[in-house]
């Protein structure tokens, strides 16, 4: 089931998000539960994404550097919050999900040539 998560930003504000909540046996619980009911997070809202911002600037790396040279990367993934864990990295059915858009501006001399055409 899922349920209400607060976490506290580094200003002090509140963001209520709804999170996955953890199946029975996941060991110790780094969260208080307020009289509303709602979880609290004993992680900032920033710390709790840091790991994810981590992820996204590695994963930047790899594109970027390398014999592609593209002029754009665009990487697209889910995060789920949750109370224990922080962030994580959502799955799609069964694996890790992840969408990388590469491009390159036309009429560039060092971009990839084009894929033939499929007629």
């Amino acid at each position: 089931m899922e349920g209400l998560v607060e976490f506290t930003t580094d200003d002090g504000a509140v963001v209520t998000v709804e999170a996955v909540e953890e199946g029975p046996g996941s060991g110790s619980r780094l969260v208080s539960r307020g009289d509303d009911g709602a979880v609290r997070a004993t992680r900032t809202f920033e710390g709790s994404l840091e790991g994810v911002r981590s992820a996204a600037a590695s994963a930047l790396r790899v594109f970027r550097d390398g014999s592609l040279q593209p002029d754009a990367v665009e990487i697209e993934f889910g995060v789920k919050l949750t109370a224990e864990a922080g962030a994580l990295i959502a799955k799609s059915a069964v694996e890790g999900h992840l969408v990388v858009k590469l491009s390159w501006s036309p009429g560039r001399s060092d971009a990839p040539p084009e894929p033939p055409s499929a007629s």
